[in-house]
């Protein structure tokens, strides 16, 4: 696997504020500059992929610009490792940035990009953006929409029978929330008594596939409908770091501390269309948190036009690189099929050739 190159914090003016502030929160500036690496890597890494869809170098893609802002603050905050003592992850297919911010290295996205047998995700097997990660508490995310929202409770069970401070993060899209699995998971975690450790998490783009969401939706915030089961609930600014950091860090210590969910709509925009189905142009009138940021830090003089230029330049060398290595490798064979299909057991010793369970059934 070839590591991400070592950038480092952008270069900054040598007069640098010590806090990057929106409304009432801030963050320091050098977090905030950590931040905004994450970000730009995120975006160079999601407008080449689309650029793979449309040359034919993939198949297909589907992503998040646009929600880059909230899911790297995300990445960063969430306590990676394996086990019910550290987070469980239950992402959704826009979720790249917070798997970047974790230290996925950026050719492993592009090998599932490009399906390519040494995608450590799948095996060239599966969409882009459906990450699988067991040492990192990475669920295997699933195409059927919102069914990670029903599985949450399972992964959080479990830690809060284990004890310690971790918890179960979910996350999905506002549609998906009309979804019969999003209730269940509001019953399941908030039972009197039983109570489970769960952050919801909506990224609220206002539109599901070509479905506006005033359409579709009578509440005017999702996070409302948290209410009902008395479980605390905030909708937030998910375009701005700042918001985001502050109100994932309530989210999370809430959970963390009282072992009982919490629901948080993040709103986010949708810069590309749906996916590649749909022409992955870039759309106007949506808000782009990254540019916006970028003029936060610039205002703020935490970054120059120089320092900013040569991030950006910097994580598009590294996104081609990584197309080209991805694009070189090895795709699966007809015997890569039956790869991972069932899990070993004592039936394979007796009959090593039939994956069709046990004998007689």
């Amino acid at each position: 696997m070839t590591e991400p190159p070592e950038t480092g914090p952008p270069r900054r003016r040598a007069q640098t504020p010590a806090a990057v502030r929106s409304g009432r929160e801030s963050v320091s500036a050098e977090l905030a500059l950590t931040v905004l690496r994450h970000m730009v890597r995120a975006r160079a890494m999601e407008e080449r992929s689309i650029k793979m869809s449309k040359s034919g170098e993939a198949y297909f893609w589907l992503g998040g610009p646009g929600e880059e802002a909230f899911n790297t603050c995300l990445g960063m905050q969430v306590r990676r490792g394996q086990g019910p003592a550290f987070d469980y992850l239950h992402l959704h297919y826009r979720n790249s940035a917070t798997m970047l911010a974790m230290g996925m290295a950026m050719l492993d996205h592009f090998r599932q990009m490009a399906m390519a047998a040494t995608d450590p995700f799948s095996r060239g097997r599966n969409f882009t953006g459906h990450y699988a990660r067991r040492e990192w508490n990475v669920v295997p995310v699933t195409s059927v929409i919102e069914v990670q929202y029903v599985m949450a409770p399972g992964t959080a069970l479990v830690q809060k029978r284990a004890g310690g401070e971790g918890v179960t993060v979910v996350t999905g899209g506002d549609a998906g929330t009309a979804e019969g699995d999003f209730e269940s998971c509001l019953i399941w975690s908030s039972r009197p008594g039983q109570e489970l450790p769960v952050l919801m998490v909506v990224t609220n783009n206002r539109v599901g596939i070509s479905t506006p969401h005033d359409t579709q939706h009578a509440v005017k915030r999702i996070a409302d409908r948290a209410a009902p089961y008395g479980i605390p609930h905030e909708t937030i600014d998910g375009n701005d770091p700042v918001a985001a950091w502050h109100g994932l860090d309530r989210a999370l210590r809430h959970v963390r501390t009282t072992r009982r969910p919490y629901l948080l709509e993040a709103n986010v925009s949708r810069l590309y269309g749906h996916s590649s189905s749909s022409g992955a142009q870039r759309q106007r009138g949506e808000v782009d948190p990254l540019d916006e940021f970028e003029r936060k830090l610039l205002d703020a003089g935490a970054i120059d036009a120089e320092a900013l230029r040569v991030l950006h330049a910097d994580a598009a060398a590294e996104a081609d690189a990584a197309v080209v290595q991805a694009t070189s490798e090895p795709k699966p064979t007809a015997a890569d099929v039956e790869w991972g299909t069932y899990a070993p057991s004592r039936v394979d010793a007796v009959y090593p050739d039939d994956y069709t369970g046990l004998p007689g059934r």
